[in-house]
């Protein structure tokens, strides 16, 4: 199955350290890693790494940063033919500091000077089986998504803050974080929050919210889908690669339901290793988890 994937590479600069800084002072990390990261790259990577084929349409500085990011997509299996490289522009960063409970804080760079319309169109992007689009780049998001409704394959929207109305249209499928759901809506309760939104939505919506599972609203009305529970390392780039999940079972003709529960699994095994993505499991390992756990 080829996925489309479209918006956010970076570099992150991952830090263990025991518990949050609490003061202006210096503090002392534990391990240091650099990882490529950012919601897009991360699903492209966790694609490739379960068997699909990921194409991703990102924008880049001509920097060095923009070539580390694209070497380490190159490496893990991921089409960079589509990413594009901005003279003078700077390509995104973030730091990420990971305490003893597995949580993550982090302060991102999103990059600078870059464009916003994307070197590609609709009619020039090779075919997929389905698209995934977080909201780092709503304008090529929109192309993509509009692309995958228009070609008759599902159409992911990673629902992190801010999510743009347009987006939720377009998407066959949005799936927020507890985050992007309470920006939107107001409501911390994703019960409601989704109910509330749902009318407005391209019709299917769910919001992941870590160990409390998955919440649903679709045209049968709400449901919930629980987590597995797992040894917590490392959240980070959990949401990102469940995404990479569950838009290759749609892609391959699995229900939402059961896609849910194949993402569900690809993330309580991602949380259990360090370095955000590093442990991003392969299809063998999801499947003989599935075994053992269903």
């Amino acid at each position: 199955m080829r996925i489309a994937v479209c918006g956010s590479a970076v570099v992150d600069m991952v830090l263990q350290v025991e518990s949050f800084p609490r003061k202006p002072e210096k503090h002392t990390a534990q391990r240091a890693t650099l990882v490529g990261g950012g919601c897009a790259a991360n699903a492209a990577v966790a694609i490739a790494r379960l068997g699909g084929q990921a194409q991703m349409l990102a924008r880049l500085g001509q920097d060095d940063i923009g070539a580390l990011i694209e070497r380490d997509l190159v490496a893990e299996g991921v089409d960079c033919s589509t990413i594009m490289h901005q003279n003078g522009g700077q390509s995104a960063m973030s730091s990420v500091l990971v305490d003893a409970a597995g949580e993550r804080q982090i302060t991102a760079f999103r990059g600078a000077n870059l464009p916003d319309l994307p070197s590609w169109t609709a009619q020039t992007l090779a075919p997929f089986d389905a698209a995934l689009a977080d909201t780092r780049w709503p304008e090529a998001a929109a192309i993509l998504l509009a692309a995958a409704r228009n070609r008759g394959v599902p159409g992911v929207l990673d629902g992190e803050a801010p999510v743009p109305a347009n987006l939720l249209v377009l998407a066959s499928h949005c799936a927020f974080s507890m985050q992007g759901l309470t920006a939107l809506t107001g409501h911390s309760d994703a019960v409601r929050g989704l109910r509330e939104i749902y009318p407005q939505s391209g019709g299917w919506i769910c919001a992941t919210d870590g160990p409390n599972g998955v919440f649903i609203h679709d045209e049968t009305g709400p449901s919930h889908v629980p987590a597995f529970t797992t040894q917590v390392v490392d959240t980070l780039g959990a949401g990102d690669v469940w995404h990479g999940g569950f838009t290759l079972r749609l892609a391959e003709g699995a229900s939402a339901h059961d896609a849910i529960i194949f993402a569900n699994a690809v993330a309580a095994l991602k949380c259990q290793g360090e370095g955000g993505r590093k442990a991003t499991p392969s299809r063998n390992q999801v499947e003989e988890f599935l075994e053992e756990r269903i």
